[in-house]
């Protein structure tokens, strides 16, 4: 007769994959291989930056709001790197590439709606309100009119303005709604934000090394508006299919994400 077994009975868990910030490694890498392939897809030609747009840019916001503040930046920022190597036409002037990248896909992670770093966005406000003074100011000093510097740079001031009025956690609530409209517009309104962010914080660096004069400017104002125009419907494109997709299948959900 066998004897009965005795003793505490144990429970195996698996301890799961690897993370950053509560983010699963393997999420970064499927995207950032996401940002790899778009650096390929060029949608504009900007004479003041001097470069070709990739359709990656127009997924930076997003990133931050399925992975997190850290994930985020990490996918975008080693997305855009490989980008640099394997779609050069594309790169621009890679490590102000790179530093956008980063940076707008670590704002958007700020966008919180609860409790958790509700206030991590603050610094990311203070970084984007001294660059954006500094780089209308070396403008204005360039003899450029106030109104050319404040048409020109739209994108920039009204993106900022977004982040730093409600409006951040309200779109950020939208993004988190099951409600498909209210879905959409968080995501367009959330990337025409962050993609404003964004391009402040490269322009703020090209335009102190091109200087472009006032007639650069004038061309730029109904382009730039055009650019944004095309990252933020992009972002909600394909923001749209990846979130539906995330919450259909059993993953796991990033610490940060706001989905």
């Amino acid at each position: 007769m066998e004897e009965e077994l005795q003793g505490e009975e144990r429970e195996v868990k698996s301890l799961g994959s690897a993370s950053l910030d509560g983010t699963p490694i393997n999420h970064i890498m499927v995207m950032s291989a996401v940002v790899t392939v778009l650096n390929f897809i060029p949608f504009s030609i900007t004479i003041g930056a001097g470069g070709i747009f990739p359709l990656s840019q127009g997924i930076f916001p997003l990133l931050g709001w399925i992975l997190g503040p850290f994930g985020g930046a990490m996918a975008s920022g080693i997305g855009t790197l490989m980008g640099v190597f394997l779609a050069p036409h594309t790169a621009g002037i890679p490590p102000v590439s790179i530093f956008g990248a980063i940076i707008s896909s670590f704002a958007a992670g700020t966008m919180t709606i609860g409790k958790h770093r509700r206030y991590w966005w603050i610094g990311m406000a203070v970084f984007f309100i001294i660059i954006l003074f500094f780089y209308m100011f070396r403008a204005f000093n360039n003899g450029v009119p106030i109104s050319i510097i404040i048409k020109g740079s739209l994108i920039d001031w009204s993106g900022l303005l977004f982040f730093v009025l409600p409006t951040r956690t309200l779109f950020a609530s939208w993004i988190h709604s099951k409600n498909l409209y209210l879905l959409s517009l968080g995501l367009f309104f959330g990337s025409w934000t962050i993609s404003g962010m964004y391009h402040l914080s490269q322009v703020f660096i090209t335009y102190t090394i091109f200087n472009w004069p006032e007639k650069v400017w004038v061309f730029l104002i109904p382009v730039m508006p055009l650019e944004n125009l095309v990252r933020s419907l992009v972002g909600t494109f394909i923001g749209i299919r990846v979130i539906y997709g995330l919450r259909a299948i059993s993953i796991v959900k990033p610490q940060s994400a706001i989905y």
